[in-house]
């Protein structure tokens, strides 16, 4: 399946929420390859609609090659825990950036998978981060946002001046 180009932040559509998925179809079948396709080119362990410019709530996650391909649709946070641990995030839309972000470190949430069977699963740790991550983008929240204004503005002066 095709490559697709990445948006770039600041790209609007990355601050944009996403509809729920309602059409269960051998079309998200495909995108979601494509999804995972354009993610191990980045390269990523995540990638959303979003980050491709389309505005639907599909997450892939690949944690590593010998790990499943895990795709969730229309995910949800139900329940987060109070522990918290900190784990160093960046994007695929803004290539080179990483910075330390604080996230509860297990998480409950809700999805459907690629049939739109409803799921209920939890996760913890590296998997937890990557899916709160991803979801947030799905609801508009780029991961700078997860940033103290100081680190986020040195962030963005950084990619700024990496890109001209």
């Amino acid at each position: 399946m095709p490559v697709r180009p990445i948006i770039r932040f600041p790209d609007p559509l990355l601050r944009t929420a996403c509809p729920p998925v309602t059409v269960f179809d051998d079309n998200l079948r495909m995108f979601t390859v494509d999804l995972l396709d354009t993610m191990r080119a980045a390269p990523g362990v995540g990638i959303t609609g979003p980050h491709i410019g389309v505005l639907t709530r599909v997450v892939v996650i690949e944690l590593s090659r010998e790990d499943s391909v895990r795709t969730y649709i229309n995910p949800e946070i139900l329940w987060s825990s109070e522990e918290t641990m900190r784990h160093v995030e960046g994007s695929v839309s803004m290539p080179g950036m990483t910075e330390e972000i604080t996230r509860p470190k297990a998480i409950r949430f809700h999805y459907q998978d690629i049939d739109g069977t409803a799921h209920e699963a939890a996760a913890e740790d590296f998997l937890a981060i990557c899916i709160q991550h991803e979801i947030d983008q799905l609801d508009g929240i780029f991961w700078l946002q997860r940033l103290s204004k100081l680190k986020r503005d040195r962030l963005v002066k950084k990619w700024e001046k990496m890109r001209s």
